[in-house]
């Protein structure tokens, strides 16, 4: 696990959404962005569902070797691609997820437009990454200054995911919220890889420590596809 972060823990997210969303054997499941694959195994395993394990920046034969170890070759499936040019037939998948990574494709307000096309009518699409607990006319708050990486800007409130996603009457959200304690597990999986990597209280941990959830934690969103688009609210 530790030897696959990059970023919050993905399985404790994928639990997040597995709390409020149905897995089933059989389903086809894209899980956007999946990094080492970590969440795309756990699925696999946990509730015996086939996912297409899509990444940008980890490579196929990578993921592949993580996959073959846990022994569900069968059920996960590495594939490279960019966000905007997937390889997928439209309506393939009953269930989209993302862990740690929509941000950094998905604030496009056309990007929900072409990501949704790939689940069925009535399939659900869920989300969990970095997030505000409100969003701020100006950024960054002051306690969190030194610690401010320009990226952070895509990181938003649920609030503001629930309107970016509504607007367009292709979904309908269903839950958006942070998790409970979300920050606090967060900076726990912080302090357990910085320990293992012999760098404790490294700078993220810092931020986490000195916001306190104050503004930081992790933002859920999980909406079921229209199966005609609705005018906006």
């Amino acid at each position: 696990m530790v030897d696959g972060a990059m970023g919050p823990n993905p399985v404790w997210q994928a639990e997040a959404l597995a709390d409020l969303m149905r897995f089933e054997p059989g389903m086809r499941v894209l899980d956007m962005g999946c990094g080492a694959a970590l969440s795309s195994i756990f699925l696999a395993k946990e509730f015996g569902v086939e996912v297409w394990a899509t990444d940008l920046w980890v490579k196929p034969d990578e993921n592949l070797r993580r996959v073959a170890e846990a022994r569900v070759e069968s059920q996960v499936h590495p594939v490279h691609a960019e966000a905007h040019a997937l390889p997928f037939a439209e309506e393939f998948f009953d269930v989209l997820i993302s862990i740690g990574a929509y941000h950094y494709f998905g604030t496009d307000d056309l990007y929900l437009g072409y990501f949704s096309g790939f689940v069925k009518a009535g399939g659900r699409i869920g989300i969990v990454q970095p997030g505000l607990a409100e969003e701020y006319e100006t950024l960054p708050p002051p306690h969190l200054g030194p610690y401010w990486k320009w990226d952070f800007c895509a990181w938003h409130s649920p609030a503001w995911w629930r309107r970016h996603w509504e607007k367009t009457g292709l979904v309908t959200v269903e839950v958006a919220d942070r998790l409970p304690d979300g920050w606090r597990e967060w900076l726990q999986w912080n302090d357990a890889c910085d320990l293992a990597s012999g760098t404790p209280d490294r700078e993220e941990a810092q931020m986490l420590r000195s916001d306190a959830g104050r503004t930081l934690g992790l933002t859920r969103v999980i909406a079921r596809r229209n199966t005609r688009p609705l005018p906006a609210a």
